[in-house]
């Protein structure tokens, strides 16, 4: 495996900073289970139909989750440095996913597993809040496309998405952006000319 750019000390205080105060020692923990993964572009993170058993932190690179619907791919989430990403029901029901993750760019990822978390985490209690507070923040994301889906205009949603997640916008191929806010291409064309002219 190369050389990592952030080490797994550097990986485990960003997450402390982010979600919970750590000690000295519960950072030794939290450290202590992360898991260091390369992906090169293409390369698959989550294959449909497997057991998601991993939170995942990336530290570099863009990252795409989406499902089949009628033979087609929709994008679901894409995610870039300093996100976290998972297939939620099949972290916590433990059964085969229905999305496919993959990475769009070369991409390094530190991983968190689930079991070992929990083991921890019941006797770390700010361990135990970093836990809560990272599922708190994925299913906020969650409520929020669905609600920006629903209630938001196109124009609207693509405003949305380049003032929240401008590297999204710049990185990823325009199709599936279009996919992400569940618009067509010519559609997606059409607003960022609009966007443009506002």
């Amino acid at each position: 495996m190369a050389t990592l750019s952030l080490t797994p000390r550097d990986v485990a205080r960003e997450l402390a900073r982010r979600y919970s105060t750590m000690t000295h020692d519960e950072l030794d923990i939290l450290e202590s289970i992360l898991v260091p993964m390369k992906f090169a572009k293409g390369e698959k993170i989550l294959n449909e139909g497997d057991v998601c058993e991993h939170i995942y932190w990336v530290v570099k690179g863009l990252v795409r989750q989406y499902y089949y619907k009628n033979g087609k791919e929709l994008t679901e989430y894409m995610a870039t440095e300093n996100t976290i990403f998972m297939s939620i029901e099949s972290l916590f029901r433990e059964e085969p996913s229905k999305q496919v993750i993959h990475a769009l760019e070369p991409t390094i990822i530190y991983a968190i597993p689930k079991k070992e978390l929990e083991a921890v985490a019941i006797k770390c209690v700010n361990i135990q809040m970093l836990y809560r507070k990272i599922l708190e923040e994925s299913l906020i994301i969650s409520q929020r496309h669905a609600d920006m889906l629903r209630f938001e205009s196109a124009l609207d949603r693509y405003r949305k998405l380049v003032k929240n997640s401008p590297q999204l916008v710049l990185r990823a191929p325009l199709v599936y952006i279009a996919s992400y806010l569940q618009m067509t291409p010519e559609t997606l064309s059409r607003v960022r000319t609009a966007a443009l002219i506002d």
